[in-house]
């Protein structure tokens, strides 16, 4: 019964391009391939960062996972498979999407599930899990977040208050954030798509008042508020979004 609803979702999904409020595309990763954030991102960045210092093992948290396609690339270009076992059993990454039917997705195609785990969750809800998963790991905090592409959806669905709120929790739990916002033009091109398929606006999208350069306000943010500040841009994506690297400033 799972496999025809996955088939009949990715249907609905082709007749209905806008089918996907909260940016869980079913096919998501066939128009945007992991190739176009990692080709920015030195495969070094652990070691840059020295977060496999020491014997503690390195948390890396995947911030709306999709269907894990760039969570295993990822963790692929910064932890190649040529390194010995022990090496990369050090470093594991989790990550979490709301859409269960994706986690599913991720999870059955897991190939290192030794280092690699995914679970359903909605951080706007629920976050005991990201905690339960730190005490299991022995760990305080995840030494790096990815979070790519989730802003807009997060903001349009639960207001500016619920990107605010995504932001600190994601800077209370991290040490390095790395951070895609999509660009005001997506939030345009998203609710475009809605009324073309004759459904409501976005419930926040007229209210917003973070606007304009939203990547810039959320920097903003984590550096007045959060006590993060920005160490790194990797420059844009064929999507014309930048990738900001953010790091928890020294005593916070």
């Amino acid at each position: 019964m799972a496999t025809c609803s996955v088939d009949i979702a990715e249907v609905e999904e082709i007749k209905d391009p806008g089918a996907a409020p909260y940016g869980n595309f079913i096919n998501y990763y066939t128009f945007n391939p992991p190739e176009n954030r990692l080709s920015l991102i030195p495969a070094t960045l652990l070691q840059d960062l020295d977060l496999k210092d020491g014997l503690q093992n390195t948390l890396i948290l995947d911030v709306g996972c999709n269907s894990g396609d760039l969570s295993v690339a990822f963790y692929k270009h910064l932890v190649p498979v040529s390194e010995e076992e022990s090496d990369r059993r050090k470093v594991h990454l989790l990550g979490f999407d709301l859409d269960e039917t994706l986690i599913q997705r991720a999870q059955q195609s897991n190939p290192l599930p030794s280092s690699i785990s995914f679970i359903p969750l909605d951080i706007t809800k629920d976050a005991d899990q990201l905690q339960d998963y730190l005490n299991q790991h022995g760990g305080s905090h995840f030494h790096l977040c990815l979070c790519l592409a989730v802003t807009m959806w997060v903001h349009l669905n639960h207001g500016d208050t619920g990107l605010l709120q995504l932001l600190s929790h994601l800077a209370s739990i991290s040490q390095h954030l790395l951070l895609e916002a999509q660009p005001w033009k997506c939030y345009r091109s998203a609710a475009r798509r809605l009324r073309k398929l004759g459904r409501s606006d976005f419930d926040h999208f007229k209210s917003l008042k973070i606007r304009g350069d939203v990547a810039e306000q959320a920097r903003e943010h984590l550096e007045r508020h959060c006590g993060m500040e920005l160490i790194q841009s990797f420059g844009s994506t064929t999507w014309d979004r930048k990738l900001l690297l953010f790091k928890r400033a020294a005593g916070i």
